[in-house]
């Protein structure tokens, strides 16, 4: 369980599935884990850098999960929301403004 605490101060919040999946299938929820480790460590990308790129691909989706927890996580990581902000604008560039408005709308809730 310490690893899980471990990714609540990395990420945030955990979410119930996962803490689900602990208990139920431990082997599973480890190799997520550690793949999770594996995509998330710096490495030619920073940790801050990856978040940005998820930000991004989230809200393009407009996954409100997804959205609001790489928000909350790239904060805890001192993320600067004029980057988020610039990594948003890709997305739009990509995949319209619907993707821009959903994306703004959460960043300005969480840096208020």
């Amino acid at each position: 369980m310490s690893d899980m605490n471990d990714l609540e101060k990395k990420i945030g919040k955990i979410p119930v599935i996962f803490r689900e999946l602990a208990e139920k299938n431990p082997e599973l929820h480890d190799k997520i884990l550690a793949l999770d480790n594996l995509i998330w460590d710096d490495g030619a990308l920073s940790r801050q850098i990856k978040k940005v790129i998820a930000i991004s691909i989230a809200a393009a989706l407009r996954d409100e999960h997804a959205v609001q927890a790489q928000i909350a996580g790239a904060k805890k990581l001192g993320v600067k929301k004029e980057e988020i902000e610039e990594g948003l604008r890709v997305a739009f560039l990509l995949s319209g403004m619907p993707a821009y408005a959903y994306g703004k709308a959460k960043l300005e809730e969480t840096y208020k």
